[in-house]
């Protein structure tokens, strides 16, 4: 027979308010029947006189539940906690303690800790220090069969929680918030955590305490914050749940993943906060995940005049785009997980891919760009363009309603890492650009011929694939491709600046012919080794210059006295000359 679940209440800060705490979960329990236990974060005691708890310590009144508290976070209530390590405080109202666990009968699991956080010695009454996470941590986790706690009590939020989750209000989850408690709650996985304090109510999604594709699955996380008692903007500081203990549950009735489950927020944080010390601000993450391999890190950047980085010459290297983080939709991005390559074999075929996924904090319109990028890519088929695949049935599954993206695995990487490569500071062999016109010339053709425009081309969205000892150029990341009539006009900003024709920075309506500008600021990269701009003038202030030059100029440098100089030949020395 299954176990039957129990019927918990967790509530917020009480702050003395304990009449109309107590009223209002009889009035629950009547309308809906007894609960077990009642949980309360934050502060269980305020500033209020001391006549309304009284008549409870006396024994006048009487909580209508078994009452669980937290302990001090100021030093006005400490007076109200005479032991640390937990005592009955009044009929049906339990102080927990300062930290520890709470096993139940049933099972049950309940991990506290009580206070707010402290990084200072000694350590206050009412705070909590870096050892105590440590110990709590360890004396929980330290054994073999640990899979985690059922639920976690804190008062102060855990810090960054906001991260890949729905928006928490006006609360900045960055700013606010304890790191020691995000450790904590990183270390013991609990399947509910409550917290106080911010007198707002937020119920963050749920959230996985695995790496999807790298790690066996695990149970899901729902955090909970609650607002104060009787708060006149009547956010919510009642919140009822049931639960079966952890222990009692089937494996895989515990690990099913909610639909609306999202990344863990902690997971660049955790190791810094178990430490001790303060989390610094994780950096933002692209919008997706990326599942490619690349077996070379980045190479030395090229000069921006051809020259070997050893030149005395005081002019500085001027670096290839570095955009702020992984590229959106860039599957040949250096940071991906190399590991995260699947192999699909039979007895006939042994097949790589690469999967794709989404990142889950997308906005609308980035979501809607990803599955547009799937649509386009679904329906493409071209040597030179990056095929989509089917997703393996054992990972055909939504992420956050977001489908998953199947390609062919291109090996080779993506052509800026090509370019990287110390050997190619002044470009590459004709050979090589050769093939890569001839390749890339031909998959823009097919895009257009299917009314696609793909508006950011650049050497990070083109990979290299051998095929037959002889290696092939793909174009890859549709995410800002366009569907459009032949000969019609569009006019959205998008790509990136570097590459991007005149129309796009005069907003004027443009078409298919975007590309081949970006195709073009792309050869000649590949050619000379640098782009064929100055360095050092941004995107918007080179091409007002270009609109003056003539035609046939290709090619600028910068006299002494600022002058800008246009010419109609190649820059020496180059790969054409050798």
């Amino acid at each position: 027979m299954a176990q039957k679940p129990l019927r918990l209440l967790a509530c917020g800060d009480v702050e003395g308010k304990f009449d109309v705490l107590f009223n209002r979960v009889r009035a629950i329990q009547k309308k809906s029947g007894d609960f077990d236990l009642l949980l309360c974060v934050g502060n269980f005691f305020g500033s209020t006189p001391d006549a309304e708890w009284e008549e409870y310590k006396t024994g006048i009144k009487k909580a209508p539940i078994q009452t669980y508290v937290l302990g001090a976070n100021n030093q006005e209530t400490v007076k109200y906690f005479e032991d640390a390590d937990g005592c009955e405080l009044a009929e049906n109202v339990t102080y927990l303690g300062r930290k520890g666990i709470f096993t139940g009968s049933s099972g049950l699991q309940i991990v506290y800790l009580s206070g707010t956080e402290s990084l200072n010695e000694p350590v206050p009454g009412y705070s909590f220090s870096p050892k105590d996470v440590s110990s709590l941590r360890t004396m929980l986790c330290s054994t073999p069969q640990f899979k985690g706690v059922d639920i976690l009590l804190t008062s102060p939020w855990p810090k960054y929680v906001g991260n890949f989750g729905n928006p928490s209000g006006e609360v900045d989850t960055k700013k606010c918030g304890s790191s020691l408690v995000s450790s904590l709650a990183t270390g013991l996985k609990p399947r509910y955590h409550f917290a106080a304090l911010e007198k707002t109510y937020y119920e963050r999604l749920p959230y996985r305490n695995h790496v999807v594709l790298q790690e066996n699955a695990q149970h899901a996380t729902r955090f909970i914050a609650l607002a104060n008692v009787g708060n006149p903007e009547k956010k919510k500081y009642l919140y009822a749940f049931s639960i079966v203990p952890m222990k009692l549950m089937d494996t895989a009735e515990l690990v099913k993943q909610p639909p609306d489950v999202t990344e863990n927020p902690y997971r660049k944080s955790g190791k810094e906060a178990a430490t001790g010390k303060q989390i610094s601000a994780p950096e933002e993450e692209s919008s997706c995940q990326f599942f490619f391999d690349l077996n070379e890190k980045q190479g030395r950047k090229r000069s921006s005049t051809g020259r070997d980085s050893k030149s005395p010459h005081p002019k500085q290297p001027r670096k290839p785009p570095q955009p702020p983080g992984p590229c959106w939709f860039c599957l040949a991005s250096p940071e991906v997980e190399k590991h995260l390559v699947v192999n699909i074999g039979t007895h006939e075929l042994d097949l790589k891919i690469a999967i794709k996924s989404c990142r889950l904090e997308l906005s609308s319109k980035n979501r809607e760009r990803w599955c547009h990028e799937i649509q386009i890519m679904k329906k493409l088929n071209h040597a030179n363009v990056v095929k989509a695949c089917d997703v393996p049935e054992e990972l055909n599954f939504l992420i956050n309603d977001v489908p998953l993206l199947a390609m062919e695995y291109c090996s080779g990487g993506d052509l800026r890492k090509l370019l990287n490569k110390p050997e190619n500071c002044c470009g590459l062999k004709e050979s090589q650009i050769l093939s890569l016109l001839s390749d890339i010339g031909s998959g823009i053709r097919y895009l257009h011929e299917n009314k696609i425009i793909h508006r950011d081309l650049k050497p990070e969205n083109i990979v290299l694939q051998d095929v037959g000892g002889k290696i092939m150029h793909k174009i890859i990341d549709l995410g800002y491709a366009k569907d459009v009539d032949q000969g019609s006009l569009c006019t959205s900003f998008v790509g990136t600046l570097q590459y991007l024709a005149p129309e796009l920075f005069e907003n004027k309506p443009y078409t298919a012919t975007v590309d081949y500008w970006s195709f073009g600021t792309m050869v000649f990269e590949c050619i000379a080794g640098y782009r064929p701009f100055l360095h050092h003038l941004q995107p918007f202030t080179w091409h007002e210059k270009i609109k003056k030059k003539d035609p046939k100029c290709i090619f600028a440098c910068e006299e002494m006295t600022g002058e800008v100089r246009f010419s109609s030949h190649l820059p020496q020395p180059n790969s054409l000359c050798r």
